[in-house]
């Protein structure tokens, strides 16, 4: 009777374990895609930040320096490469900064692109933080719930204005 009461209560405290980690591994996938995610919505962002930004530079309402050296950097964060991309980012939001960028209509549109980009940065480092955190957990790194997924990384920009 006692070996019988031992065994149903292992068995349930292992079936508890078991779900925990499957739960713990299908939260941790779950983050991981929403990093893929918020990492591509911060690209889109970008991107469409740098064509705004070379557009106001192509359009005449500025004067010869200041579109040739928003294009320069418009250009150079388009075609960084992964390593160089966030010096290359925060060099083009130094660019905007620099030549005060107040021709009209553009002024808001690009207000708007900037505070785009500022909050998928916000949003992917918060996913990311959360992410690690999950990770870090003693129980995520014994049962190695996390698979061969790489470590995400957040993503550090001079993006203020």
């Amino acid at each position: 009777m006692k070996v019988t009461t031992a065994l149903l209560a292992l068995g349930v405290v292992l079936l508890l374990c078991s779900g925990y980690a499957s739960w713990t591994a299908g939260r941790l996938d779950r983050l991981h895609h929403r990093v893929e995610l918020a990492r591509a919505a911060l690209e889109t962002e970008l991107a469409r930040r740098a064509a705004l930004v070379a557009e106001l530079a192509c359009a005449g309402v500025l004067d010869a320096a200041s579109s040739l050296l928003l294009l320069d950097a418009a250009h150079r964060a388009r075609t960084a490469s992964p390593e160089d991309r966030e010096q290359r980012e925060s060099a083009l939001t130094r660019a905007v900064n620099a030549t005060g960028t107040n021709a009209e209509p553009w002024s808001g549109e690009l207000a708007l692109a900037m505070r785009r980009v500022q909050l998928a940065r916000r949003f992917h480092n918060d996913v990311v933080v959360s992410t690690r955190d999950l990770r870090q957990r003693r129980l995520v790194q014994w049962f190695r719930l996390a698979g061969r997924a790489p470590m995400p990384c957040t993503i550090e920009l001079e993006d203020g204005r």
